[in-house]
């Protein structure tokens, strides 16, 4: 299947901070399910653990999975799509085909939408992170001004085109942000949701002057200049949660993967890619 189009994340976290995650990682996940009152997950009898994220988590997930599999022995099998949508790719597609998953991740009213239809075990949601809508542009263009909510509706009234996700922040621009910044009827003619692809990447081939997504979708893309996140006034703060799919081939697995992702050891990466971690310390 299809899967989302993206320029290759590179690690942003020191080599330093990997090892001191590592260890510490290594150290909880085969306990972590003990001590939360389930048996973890033996070594001795690796399990494949197939996945579908969606983007808002990916840069943290790409850094931790391997952690994951280095600590366990597990394999991880990696598939991706929107939260939200009737994109071919988009997770609520996939599972609507049929598309057989262990561990879904997305924006937490999606998985919410999911458990409803039964596509998610009930009661199997961890929030991982909360993130944070932001605002793009390439290098060597005018940085334009979104520090306040004036100054974002002006940007977006001068702005000749606008690019924003098909997921969950697209959703929140289109449906709630732009009628009441009242520039819903402009944006009909320059903005452009965007399917099947990172915003930066759009942005980045000057298909749109201005990109918006979640900050931590944005960030890898450093040929782009990072304008900022929303002003607090008008922002979405989405967590991004992770859920065990229902008819998981391997349920306890599934749950010892969720636990890791969510431990606090994690945070440090999590908070390194421009989320907020849900866990405490």
């Amino acid at each position: 299947m299809t899967a989302i189009r993206s320029t290759p994340l590179q690690s942003s976290v020191p080599s330093t901070l990997r090892r001191r995650t590592l260890g510490a990682l290594l150290g909880g996940a085969l306990s972590l399910g003990l001590a939360l009152g389930a048996a973890a997950p033996s070594t001795a009898a690796a399990d494949e653990i197939r996945v579908v994220t969606s983007g808002g988590f990916s840069a943290a997930y790409d850094q931790l999975i391997p952690l994951y599999e280095q600590a366990t022995g597990h394999k991880v099998v990696t598939s991706r799509g929107a939260s939200m949508g009737n994109a071919q790719d988009s997770i609520p597609s996939r599972l609507a085909r049929g598309e057989q998953f262990d561990v879904v991740i997305l924006a937490d009213s999606a998985l919410d939408n999911l458990a409803a239809q039964g596509k998610v075990e009930a009661g199997s949601r961890v929030d991982l992170a909360r993130s944070m809508i932001g605002m793009s542009v390439r290098k060597g263009t005018p940085k334009p001004d979104i520090s306040t909510v004036d100054a974002l509706r002006q940007t977006l009234l001068d702005a000749k085109s606008v690019a924003y996700s098909a997921s969950a922040s697209g959703t929140y621009l289109a449906n709630e942000l732009f009628p009441r910044l009242g520039v819903a009827e402009q944006m009909k003619g320059k903005a452009t949701r965007i399917l099947s692809e990172r915003v930066g990447a759009v942005v980045l081939r000057g298909d749109a002057d201005i990109g918006f997504q979640q900050v931590s979708e944005l960030l890898p893309f450093k040929e782009l200049e990072f304008v900022g996140p929303l002003p607090d006034e008008v922002q979405q703060r989405v967590f991004f949660s992770a859920g065990v799919a229902t008819g998981a081939k391997s349920p306890d697995t599934a749950r010892h993967l969720i636990r890791f992702l969510a431990a606090p050891a994690a945070a440090p990466i999590v908070r390194s890619t421009g989320m907020e971690p849900a866990a405490k310390p």
